[in-house]
């Protein structure tokens, strides 16, 4: 690796160092490396627990337990200058282990990492969040036969990578990275290369191995409770079309929410139905938490004219520590998946909806104002990714 001299149009050496000679150790550095940017595996993945001890009838831990964005627990094995012989047998280990737990295990391992590493923060709120505001109640983790493995060395002995190779013949997902330490004048480097799969064949190998998985494994109920939804949301649909113009536009869904216009970019009106409860909102979904806070401020200072409008009191969430705020209304003991409970929760979302937005109606040039000022103080207005 080399790095470009433009002032003298010439090219500087990277000095390739071994982990050990930097003084560099596994769990101090490494580790904490990859908590602290687990993007560097090329994907967003979500880190729920450091060296966890608590699988039954064991005392051995993963270096790291992850979940990627399909909700499959992701086990991170770390060497440092060697992979050493039997890290592809540990690793399998820890994720036929892993295998066992429940979503509600996972939500509970992570809680406590949270209190660890993240005091005030919930595990149910970033879960969410994580997973694009799907709310938990519909969260699928850790499915039959997803595990994932990611080993990461400086070096790869051939028993480990033939094991690999083979081992993804069946269906397991495990990637080799090969991390690599440089130096220059003092100043330190970092690569992090997949060398299994290779990179170019990554895409195609996952594909085939995922259309497999989802034949083998696709949920029934999840079937099932994407057909009540689009039957709801279809009479929803027929229900508010008369009465307002917010979704004169949208279409049935799967999800759980229908989304309309604001008038200001990623903030939505929402319906929402879950299995215990429905309920309406104003969500500040922009890709910034600043821009987010700053928003949902700028609509706090109208809370007791809001409220008064709206005819209740809203749940005003500004959800400190997450990305996204909301300003909502809930109605209790409510089922979507009992057909004979649809009339009356139609009812409550329509006619609700109809009031959160006459209600905000009148501050939406408030919260126009308020991302302009952002942009001129000279921050970075951001968008969500898509």
């Amino acid at each position: 690796m080399y790095v470009v001299d433009k002032v003298n149009n010439t090219i500087l050496p990277l000095l390739r160092k071994t982990f050990s000679q930097s003084g560099f150790s596994e769990r101090a550095h490494l580790q904490e490396w990859i908590v602290s940017h687990p993007e560097v595996f090329g994907e967003k993945l979500l880190i729920i627990q450091k060296e966890f001890n608590e699988f039954q009838d064991t005392y051995e831990r993963p270096d790291l337990l992850a979940l990627d964005k399909a909700g499959n627990l992701v086990v991170i094995e770390n060497k440092l200058d060697d992979s050493g012989r039997d890290v592809t047998w540990q690793a399998l280990k820890y994720a036929s282990y892993g295998s066992t737990l429940t979503k509600e295990n996972i939500r509970d391992i992570f809680q406590k990492y949270l209190d660890s590493n993240a005091e005030g923060k919930t595990a149910t709120d970033i879960l969410e969040e994580f997973f694009d505001e799907k709310e938990y109640s519909e969260l699928v983790l850790n499915q039959r036969m997803s595990q994932r493995i990611i080993l990461v060395a400086a070096n790869f002995r051939k028993e480990v990578t033939s094991t690999a190779l083979w081992l993804m013949n069946f269906n397991i997902h495990l990637q080799c990275f090969k991390t690599t330490p440089y130096e220059l004048n003092g100043q330190y480097f970092l690569t992090f290369d997949q060398i299994i799969p290779i990179k170019d064949a990554q895409e195609y190998i996952i594909s085939m191995n995922n259309k497999v998985q989802e034949e083998v494994s696709t949920d029934e109920s999840n079937k099932t409770r994407s057909k009540i939804r689009l039957r709801f949301w279809s009479e929803f649909l027929k229900a508010i079309k008369t009465k307002s113009p917010l979704y004169q536009n949208s279409n049935p869904t799967k999800d759980n929410a229908l989304l309309a216009g604001v008038g200001v970019t990623h903030v939505t009106y929402q319906v929402v139905i879950s299995s215990d409860k429905s309920y309406v909102k104003v969500n500040f979904g922009r890709a910034s938490q600043e821009e987010n806070k700053v928003l949902f401020d700028a609509l706090y200072r109208y809370k007791e004219a809001i409220d008064k409008e709206f005819g209740d009191n809203l749940s005003w969430e500004r959800s400190e520590g997450i990305i996204r705020s909301s300003v909502a209304f809930y109605a209790p003991a409510q089922n979507y998946y009992n057909e004979v409970e649809w009339p009356a929760i139609i009812s409550f979302l329509v006619e609700h909806i109809n009031r959160l937005e006459k209600a905000i109606r009148p501050f939406i040039g408030d919260l126009k104002t308020a991302l302009r000022n952002i942009a001129d103080e000279g921050l970075e207005v951001l968008e969500p990714e898509q």
